[in-house]
């Protein structure tokens, strides 16, 4: 893959991933800031770093899988990993500003 197509599948795994909502939280995951990196390799495999709200989030489970399973359904995707870090800790500055004005923080 040229960086133009890995950068353009970027592009569509981000607007994949902002159908997914947050079920707290009624603004989707990549605007919470929850989405730290998406990176597409030249075999078309992606990994995301993401993170929680808290580490104790009752969709620690569920919501990696579901941010894998909805990335697997591009057809330029070949595989996805998901992994969890929360290394640097999520707070409410890591919200887009769209998100904050969502939720009456600003």
């Amino acid at each position: 893959m040229t960086e133009a197509e890995k950068r353009a599948l970027g592009t569509k795994i981000i607007e994949v991933i902002k159908t997914i909502f947050d079920p707290e939280i009624p603004v989707d995951i990549y605007e919470l800031g929850l989405i730290y990196d998406v990176f597409v390799n030249d075999q078309r495999g992606v990994k995301i770093i993401m993170t929680l709200t808290t580490p104790n989030c009752p969709v620690a489970e569920t919501l990696p899988r579901d941010v894998e399973e909805k990335v697997k359904t591009l057809d330029e995707v070949d595989s996805c990993e998901v992994e969890i870090t929360f290394d640097p800790a999520w707070n409410h500055s890591m919200m887009s500003d769209e998100a904050k004005l969502e939720l009456g923080f600003m």
